[in-house]
């Protein structure tokens, strides 16, 4: 027990009628990395939540360092030594690193001092940081290390890690392994929660997997493979195959010239794009988050007007040549043009929380109703076979979608999408949140939507996707397209690159 960080015994979270976590039990050691898996609604998030002081067990006892104690409330979890750095970083734009690390913190506070205490742990553990940098000069992988550093200075000795290469190239995933790799040494207990396995089995020293939220077993990663723990996770053995087809006959569907755009503030978000999406393809995009991804694929719905460039959407039936610059998406639907999106922003912009799954369906076809009632019989059948062929997790169809696991949201937004039968398919980060058995399921219907003719726009995260699935990928950098690459012959490291050091355009 002298070398167990954190236990839990029988831990049970109920949620009205729905059981979130049963019997639970988990152990982490000091000097130890553990992943924690499991699919979509498996419990993972509700059980960190009563590690960290979210939530509050309803049964089941957690021990820190042999000891029992009450986690009431984050400042509960703190006082134990656990921290959490999460997904989507806490910070103030314009403070720097130190004020940001020292936010919170009671009695007289000294920035001085509290800088010199950042650089020491920075030194101590490899992180590359600037005490005295804003918060908005960073990169991404710099505001991570912040996030890192605030817990580790208010003296976190557990600390849980959430999704945290989600959002980096693979050479600041490198970086941050090394980082943790000596953070373990240290004598630091570590819970990283991710759906990458093969990070998972680069980084971590054992895994506990959880099924409907109850704890299935705990394994060595040196007895492990991404089949046995894909395995674990879903009770039963899935094929984890992405298959790639050869375009046939590809032609031009989308071809985007110099576009450019600002956001609010007026500040250049993309600078002179140019690229052709073909029929048949599924084309990549690649590139740290705030590249200039979202801009890119709102500027082709319609949803970003104060832009320059060009446009131009090419009919299959025709050959026409339309021209969607300053349309609107009613004004492009008008024009017999089959394009579907599913953002990044699945709640804020791609579907209603508070409307049920069948009214999210009709959200794309109430315009074309004959009367003034709501015509429901064709909705809810799509919401059935939706629910069924993609295996929503959800009490019913009348379900509120808030109400479901974010990778069942994805569910019901990509089949929502894809059930329209575009001829433009573009989805940004579609597997975001979804557990590797449901990953697949999206991955073979991008290719289904390819193989039918359409041109698909992919915008991920995860290199080792982008290359096993995309037939070429463009690689953004600061808003400007830095490389064309051919998936099929393209590295991690040469895509890295290209995402932060590379110069220079292509078409």
């Amino acid at each position: 027990m002298e070398n167990v960080a954190i236990e839990l015994r029988g831990i049970y979270k109920r949620f009205g009628r729905i059981q979130a976590n049963k019997d639970v039990n988990l152990k982490l050691y000091h000097g130890e990395i553990l992943s924690l898996l499991g699919e979509n609604g498996s419990g993972k998030t509700t059980l960190m939540n009563m590690i960290s002081g979210i939530y509050f067990p309803d049964e089941g006892q957690i021990f820190i360092n042999g000891k029992e104690i009450v986690i009431r409330s984050p400042k509960d979890a703190f006082d134990n030594g656990i921290g959490m750095i999460h997904q989507h970083f806490k910070l103030i734009d314009v403070f720097t690193a130190t004020q940001n690390i020292v936010l919170g913190m009671e009695g007289k506070l000294d920035l001085k001092a509290a800088a010199k205490s950042v650089r020491e742990l920075c030194d101590r553990y490899g992180f590359v940081l600037d005490p005295n940098k804003k918060i908005y000069e960073m990169s991404v992988s710099e505001k991570q290390t912040v996030e890192i550093i605030k817990v580790l200075y208010k003296g976190a000795n557990i600390l849980i890690l959430d999704e945290p290469t989600a959002v980096l190239t693979p050479q600041e995933t490198e970086k941050l392994f090394a980082v943790l790799k000596k953070m373990k040494e240290d004598g630091k207990a570590i819970i990283i929660i991710t759906h990458k396995l093969n990070e998972v089995l680069a980084v971590s020293d054992r895994v506990t997997v959880l099924r409907k939220g109850e704890t299935i077993g705990s394994v060595s990663t040196a007895d492990a493979t991404v089949e046995s723990l894909t395995e674990m996770m879903v009770g039963k053995k899935i094929e984890l195959n992405i298959e790639r087809a050869d375009p046939v006959n590809p032609t031009d569907r989308l071809i985007v010239e110099n576009l450019s755009c600002t956001n609010r503030e007026g500040l250049p978000m993309l600078k002179d794009i140019n690229f052709v999406a073909k029929a048949g393809e599924i084309t990549g995009i690649a590139g740290i988050a705030g590249s200039g991804q979202r801009e890119l694929l709102e500027s082709i719905a319609g949803l970003q007007r104060d832009n320059s460039g060009s446009i131009t959407y090419i009919d299959p039936e025709t050959g026409e040549k339309k021209n969607l610059k300053d349309m609107s998406p009613t004004q492009i639907r008008a024009l017999g043009v089959r394009l579907s999106f599913v953002p990044e922003d699945r709640l804020g912009m791609g579907l209603v929380g508070n409307m049920d799954i069948i009214d999210n369906m009709m959200l794309r076809t109430y315009s074309k109703g004959k009367t003034v009632f709501l015509e429901k019989s064709g909705p809810t059948a799509l919401a059935t076979k939706i629910v069924e062929d993609l295996e929503v997790v959800t009490p019913n169809i009348q379900t509120p979608v808030r109400r479901l696991s974010g990778g069942n949201v994805q569910k019901v937004l990509v089949g929502r999408e894809i059930a329209s039968g575009p001829t433009v398919l573009m989805v940004a980060y579609p597997v975001r949140g979804l557990d590797i058995n449901s990953s697949y399921l999206i991955y073979n219907l991008l290719n289904r939507q390819k193989e039918s003719g359409a041109a698909v726009i992919f915008v991920g995260e995860d290199l080792d996707v982008l290359i096993g699935l995309c037939d070429k990928i463009y690689v953004l950098c600061g808003g400007s397209i830095t490389g064309k690459v051919d998936a099929r012959k393209t590295s991690k490291e040469e895509i890295g690159y290209l995402m932060t050091k590379g110069v220079g355009g292509s078409k």
